[in-house]
């Protein structure tokens, strides 16, 4: 059958930009081997997000029980007999992906979308062969992201050592793990198994866990994390891994061989994109060191032919494969769009929840000024039992333009989205320090720290 526009992928730049280029009054077929909505909605940010929340709620009621001197005991509320059920937690989580998977079904018929289910291969610059049948297309759009990397290391194929793919399939939890890998994806998941009270062993290569985060940032959230009962050990060098009922992690440690071991092995060292057998020769399409190559308007090296999200190599977050569909739709369409990835939030979805977006301090040089706020002074946060925290805001010394944002705090990942669109606006201090926030809210903190870096913050001591 013919189309204007063939979306070979259904996850969430795949899917939005269907939707996108059937608004546009392009005839679109969706093109999705496994379930709508890919990784982020099936086995990554959705699922994990759903089990964090279960987790959360135990570790907040289980505080009651372990600390007399809990703020909960505070609030006169009284919990006893707290425990979990993992089974309902995964039951649950289930339910929540099944939902959402059904609306981006209805949303794609009622756009008028053609969801075609199948295993899509590129025979030539315009075809694409799905099992039996062939889709021909004007414009096609690549969006096949990305699965866990599984790095050559001895014993990695294991009894009980898995990826992230794994957990999420998991209806019973484990007695302890060790983590291979101290970046987001390992870092949720010890947060989650660590809020169920289990012992949890990370192991990271690099000098420090969350590459990208303010050092400030870590000096918080890693004392957290080994309250929970998380151990962080860096500049690991894992060397083998032996299976089992009880695995056993191999690795070496400032020249020590060392070792770890737990009921389960989660293996998070990164995602590798899905480009290998979906034909990219066959088309001609040119790679770069493994990704797909594209310019910025999201196009190949083959005209007619655009690729979103992770398997090009930029940034592999579900929120920048959507913007990328976005542009990809407006240019099979006959625009005249570009991608700008110099202002994209990203989130931790620790507790509390970490969220940056721009340059730190640290990378933004020494013609700046950084103005600060510890949430011990924000009366939501304090209500909240929830003040430990703070925001960091990064500005011009000259211009006063605000270059990046590091915040810790209750619901971070929803706040980080208003600094990033002043500074799409190009957007202040004085300008932020001069907007009017609700009270009592925690995104508060957002403009005191505008004040902090004015020297006018009435809610701070002065600094000295």
């Amino acid at each position: 059958m013919k189309y204007d526009v063939a979306v070979l992928g259904g996850g969430p730049g795949g899917y939005e930009a269907a939707i996108r280029c059937a608004q546009y009054g392009l005839k679109t077929a969706l093109i999705e081997a496994k379930e709508l909505g890919g990784t982020c909605l099936n086995r990554g940010c959705i699922p994990t997000k759903a089990l964090l929340h279960s987790s959360e709620i135990f570790r907040d009621n289980l505080k009651c029980i372990l600390n007399n001197n809990t703020p909960y005991e505070d609030f006169g509320v009284d919990f006893t007999g707290v425990t979990y059920d993992y089974k309902r937690m995964a039951s649950r989580k289930n339910i929540i992906v099944d939902r959402l998977r059904r609306g981006i079904a209805s949303l794609e018929k009622a756009h008028g979308v053609t969801v075609i289910k199948g295993y899509g291969v590129l025979k030539d610059a315009n075809t694409i062969a799905v099992s039996d049948a062939s889709v021909s297309a004007d414009k096609i759009i690549l969006a096949t992201g990305s699965a866990p990397s599984r790095p050559p290391i001895p014993g990695i194929d294991g009894k009980n050592v898995v990826t992230s793919d794994e957990v999420l399939a998991f209806t019973e939890c484990p007695k302890n793990l060790v983590i291979i890998g101290g970046g987001v994806i390992g870092i949720e998941f010890a947060t989650l198994f660590a809020n169920l009270g289990k012992r949890v062993t990370v192991l990271e290569m690099m000098p420090s866990i969350l590459p990208g985060v303010d050092k400030e940032i870590l000096s918080i959230i890693l004392p957290i994390l080994t309250q929970k009962g998380v151990e962080v050990v860096t500049g690991a060098k894992v060397t083998s891994i032996r299976g089992g009922d009880t695995v056993a992690v191999d690795y070496e440690q400032g020249g020590a061989a060392k070792q770890a071991s737990g009921a389960c092995c989660v293996v998070s060292v990164g995602r590798t994109p899905q480009t290998k057998g979906i034909g990219l020769e066959a088309a001609g399409v040119r790679m770069d060191g493994g990704f797909v190559a594209i310019d910025n308007h999201m196009r190949t090296s083959v005209p007619n032919i655009y690729a979103i999200g992770d398997i090009t190599g930029k940034i592999q977050l579900a929120h920048v494969a959507t913007a990328g569909g976005m542009v990809a739709a407006a240019n099979c369409a006959g625009k005249n769009k570009t991608m700008d990835y110099s202002i994209v939030p990203a989130c931790i979805y620790t507790s509390p929840e970490i969220a940056y977006v721009g340059l730190t301090a640290e990378k933004a040089g020494n013609n700046t000024v950084t103005g600060t706020f510890n949430l011990v002074g924000n009366g939501k946060a304090m209500v909240m039992g929830e003040n430990v925290g703070m925001v960091k805001l990064v500005s011009d010394k000259k211009t006063g333009e605000i270059l990046g944002a590091q915040i810790i705090a209750p619901r971070a990942t929803d706040m980080v989205a208003e600094i990033a669109a002043v500074m799409r606006c190009e957007g202040t201090i004085e300008e932020l320090s001069d907007t009017i926030h609700p009270h009592p809210t925690v995104s508060e903190a957002i403009m005191e720290a505008a004040h902090d870096a004015e020297g006018l913050c009435c809610n701070a001591a002065p600094k000295k």
